[in-house]
């Protein structure tokens, strides 16, 4: 998988971190990059700060919610995915990925920044997250 150039100021923040969340960081990165591109209506992300981590948001589609990376305060050993704590994300991740990932409160994922993870839980929170708006709108127009 190749990478896109990462912003001067996402590479500043992203410094911040020990190398070891930092790499895993990279690697997320890339896959949400590469999720967005194989999810019809995705569309480009803009790739930005949010509290001063990188954040990857769906402007042109606004068919997700914005998907922050970072660590754990709790386990900073740990690598962290944020998503808006008012979402029902969270809930649905840690009912289909209880064995995958711990969770904290209603906004993040955690998983280990060394030794293996499993990807395709990932790949389906990434994927659950950039069309959170476009699903939640859908579930609305179905009749009950």
């Amino acid at each position: 998988m190749t990478s896109l150039p990462v912003p001067d100021a996402v590479a500043q923040a992203l410094e911040q971190y020990p190398d070891a969340v930092r790499r895993r960081l990279l690697q997320v990165r890339d896959l949400i990059f590469a999720v967005a591109a194989e999810t019809e209506g995705v569309g480009p992300l803009t790739e930005t700060l949010k509290w001063g981590e990188p954040a990857y948001l769906t402007e042109t589609s606004k068919s997700g919610t914005t998907i922050r990376l970072g660590a754990s305060r709790s386990a900073p050993d740990q690598c962290a995915v944020f998503v808006n704590c008012q979402t029902t994300l969270i809930d649905t991740f840690r009912a289909h990925f209880a064995d995958d990932f711990t969770f904290e409160g209603q906004r993040a994922l955690l998983f280990p920044a060394t030794g293996d993870f499993r990807r395709e839980p990932l790949v389906l929170c990434l994927r659950a997250a950039l069309t959170y708006h476009r699903q939640k709108a859908a579930q609305k127009t179905q009749p009950a």
